[in-house]
C-alpha cells in the first residue's frame, strides 16, 4: 500500500513538472500577446515589439520598434525569471514603459508562455 502511495505521488509530481511548462498551452495563452505581439517566422513589430529571440535579448533592443525610454534604459535581459516577473506586473518591474497590460497573475499561464515564447530563435524558427 505504501508503495502504491509513493508511486502516485512520484507521478503527480512528475506530471505536475510536465504541465509546469506547456508550449503548447502557452500558444493558446499567447493569443492574449497577439493584439500588440508577434512571433514566430515572419513576425514583424505591432503596438508592442516582435518577440523572436526573446530568450537572452536584451529590452529596448528591436530593431524598428520605437520603445520606451524607460524600457530601453531598463538594463533588463530577458530569461525566465526576469519575464514572470514582468509579466505579472509589467508597469511595476518598468516604470514608464508603454506596455498597457495590466500583468498575469497565474503561475501556470506564465510558465507556459515562457516555455511557448523562448522556443523561437531571432529568426523565428523553434529552436532544435
Amino acid at each position: 500500500m505504501r508503495t502504491l502511495i509513493v508511486a502516485a505521488m512520484l507521478i503527480g509530481v512528475s506530471s505536475g513538472v510536465a504541465l509546469a511548462q506547456d508550449a503548447a498551452k502557452g500558444a493558446s495563452v499567447f493569443k492574449k500577446c497577439m493584439p500588440c505581439h508577434n512571433i514566430g517566422p515572419g513576425a514583424t513589430n505591432k503596438i508592442g515589439p516582435e518577440l523572436n529571440g526573446l530568450d537572452g535579448r536584451h529590452s529596448g533592443s528591436v530593431p524598428g520598434y520605437a520603445y520606451s525610454e524607460a524600457n530601453k534604459k531598463s538594463g533588463i535581459v530577458w530569461n525566465k525569471e526576469m519575464f514572470e516577473k514582468y509579466i505579472n506586473d509589467p508597469r511595476g518591474v518598468v516604470p514608464g514603459t508603454k506596455m498597457t497590460f495590466a500583468g498575469d497573475q497565474n503561475k501556470h499561464e506564465v510558465e507556459d508562455l515562457w516555455a511557448y515564447v523562448s522556443q523561437f530563435d531571432a529568426s523565428g524558427n523553434v529552436k532544435k
